[in-house]
């Protein structure tokens, strides 16, 4: 069997970073004649080769053992690096999807941005960011994938800052970086502390010495909550979710790939780390408990928002939530396939709504309806990602909800009514966007709202195709669970969930009889969720006040204390020296009294102690 493209897999990211670097040739600042648009164009055709060669070593490794190369990186004294790969189905179908969802966004991005002059640097980062998750699935090293999370990081917080002209731009970047930081300091410091206890920061032998380790109990959970806070920013989970919020700043084909595939990243991660968090208990526990958290909270908050990116954004967090408590129930194969399903239907429903803002110029719910008649084609494709996205059969997130509903009731009763109640709370926020955006009249700004350009649709469509056929890939994959391993009531409720929470937002935006909006709860209550439970104020009156505060005295310290003794040595060496200046009068009897002045002062304080032995008294 030919091996030739599964084991040339590493040319994957570098076709993406060809076209990171042949970017900035088409630079204003560089080439003024021709423009930016060829910078598009050669990053859509690279990316398109990636995604060629990914499918095509996915059929090589299908079903055949895993490859595992490895090169040496770095070796210096007791120190060597090593660059790993994991080449497995697995992986390489990881590949599939990264790369398939970069080339539509690339398209969608040619329509979204036709007016805009920042190509080169658009679809530069773009490359970046695929570059960056093509290396992390394929990398089998735990200090490698650290490195990629935090180019990601910075990919993250170019995109955001991309139209830094705005002074929300400008600070959504920034705090999305800073709050990235503070799980990146823990990870590093558990990275780090690592390699000492294996010996290794390569995953399988991180495997092997987890199996046989005999670490303190105290040690191991704080290992692991470290390992953890990293993954926990990147997921934007509980208590540092409020950076994506702010991150759909960006634009919108930025969006698509970070809501659906970057975010994923740091389950990724933990996923690989399984067998480490074995040796604690607690760290399941904490995963399982901040996922809960983060799922039931963030899709109450995404139903309170008047802005549809911020809906869209609590939704994303709702979902890693859950996300997250497959992790931490060691549910690996059905936390993957949540990923894939999760990828499609999350980059299909923001497709769907960017096109809208693209032609309408607004956000606001409230200013939004009756596109269904003007945009039918986005309304089915919104459809499509909605179903997929929640659990309502045959659509394939069904099947992976279905399943991890069914497991936890039998381990863990509380985690399956949450994990039921945030399903349906979902189908009800992303039912109510399409009842406001689609349902009712056509508002005044949405009277000549026609179907976007093609490279806005085409995308779209063939996405929607991919989400309506994903049970049939699940199937093939041998990823589709049997009837007989799913508990039927659990499902059964999970099912009437989704048609409770969908039918009822429904039947509330999409009828004319019911006035808009809605006020069915006291002020104070929609206000607690519309600011995302005050988590935004907590901080400013916790970890804000308390860092300015202690700014505020260490610059006191620093004005006045530092300050004021180098200031007093200062004014003290300057009048000593303009002292000394009236001792030069050229007279060398004074020279001379000078220097016998201080050789008695010298000779005084060498013998000091000894005089002070002495008993005079007696001599005299």
């Amino acid at each position: 069997m030919n091996t030739f493209f599964s084991q040339s897999i590493w040319l994957i990211p570098c076709y993406t970073l060809l076209g990171m670097g042949l970017s900035a040739l088409w630079m204003p600042g560089i080439n003024r004649r021709i423009g930016p648009r060829p910078a598009g164009y050669q990053n859509i055709v690279l990316t398109f080769v990636a995604f060629t060669h990914s499918c095509i070593a996915f059929l090589e490794v299908w079903k055949q053992p895993a490859l595992k190369p490895s090169f040496v990186w770095l070796q210096a004294a007791d120190l060597t690096l090593s660059l790993d790969f994991n080449v497995s189905s697995i992986t390489v179908g990881a590949l599939v999807l990264i790369t398939g969802i970069n080339f539509l966004a690339q398209i969608y991005a040619i329509a979204y941005l036709e007016m805009d002059w920042g190509w080169a640097r658009f679809f530069a980062t773009m490359s970046l960011f695929e570059a960056g998750m093509c290396f992390l699935v394929l990398c089998n090293s735990l200090f490698f994938s650290y490195v990629v999370l935090e180019i990601l990081t910075l990919g993250t917080y170019l995109f955001i800052g991309y139209w830094f002209n705005q002074s929300l731009v400008v600070t959504g970047a920034r705090d999305a970086f800073l709050t990235k930081r503070i799980g990146d300091l823990f990870l590093l410091m558990s990275v780090v502390a690592l390699l000492p206890l294996a010996g290794t920061w390569n995953f399988d032998g991180l495997a092997e010495w987890a199996a046989t380790a005999e670490l303190d109990p105290t040690i191991a959970t704080l290992l692991c909550l470290g390992l953890i806070a990293g993954p926990l920013a990147k997921c934007a989970q509980f208590p540092l979710h409020l950076w994506l919020d702010e991150a759909m700043e960006s634009p919108i084909p930025a969006t698509i790939v970070r809501n659906s595939l970057v975010v994923g990243t740091g389950a990724w991660v933990l996923i690989k780390l399984q067998p480490i968090f074995a040796l604690s208990d607690f760290a399941s526990t904490f995963m399982i408990a901040i996922g809960a958290t983060t799922a039931l909270g963030a899709s109450l908050v995404a139903i309170a928002q008047i802005d549809v990116k911020r809906s869209l954004s609590y939704s994303v967090s709702a979902y890693m939530g859950m996300i997250f408590m497959a992790v931490g129930s060691q549910q690996d194969e059905v936390t993957l396939v949540l990923l894939l399903t999760y990828g499609v239907a999350m980059a299909l429903l923001i497709m769907a709504i960017g096109s809208v803002i693209l032609t309408n110029i607004t956000q606001d719910l409230s200013q939004y309806g009756g596109l269904w008649s003007r945009r039918p084609i986005t309304g089915i494709c919104y459809l499509v990602g909605a179903a997929s996205l929640v659990a309502l059969p045959p659509f394939g997130g069904f099947w992976s909800i279905a399943q991890l509903a069914s497991n936890f009731w039998e381990t863990s009763p509380s985690a399956a009514i949450v994990l039921i109640l945030v399903n349906g709370l979902t189908a009800f926020s992303i039912m109510r966007e399409f009842g406001l955006i689609f349902g009712g009249k056509p508002k005044a700004m949405m009277v000549r709202s026609p179907e976007g350009l093609w490279a806005l649709v085409l995308p779209m469509v063939i996405l929607a195709g991919f989400a309506l056929h994903s049970p049939f890939v699940l199937s093939v994959l041998n990823f589709l669970p049997d009837w007989q391993t799913l508990n039927l009531p659990v499902v059964s409720v999970l099912i009437l969930s989704t048609l409770i929470g969908g039918g009822s937002a429904s039947y509330l935006y999409l009828s004319d009889k019911i006035a808009k909006p809605l006020h069915y709860f006291p002020e104070p209550v929609r206000e607690f969720f519309a600011k995302d439970l005050y988590t935004a104020e907590l901080y400013k009156n916790t970890v804000i006040l308390g860092v300015a505060s202690i700014s505020k005295v260490i610059d006191w310290l620093d004005r006045y204390f530092v300050d004021g003794v180098i200031n007093l040595l200062g004014i003290a060496t300057l009048f000593s020296g303009q002292s000394l200046r009236y001792s030069n009068s050229g007279q060398s009897q004074f020279y001379a009294l000078s220097i016998l002045a201080g050789i008695l002062i010298l000779v005084g304080v060498i013998f000091y102690p000894f005089l002070n032995q002495i008993d005079f008294a007696s001599i005299f």
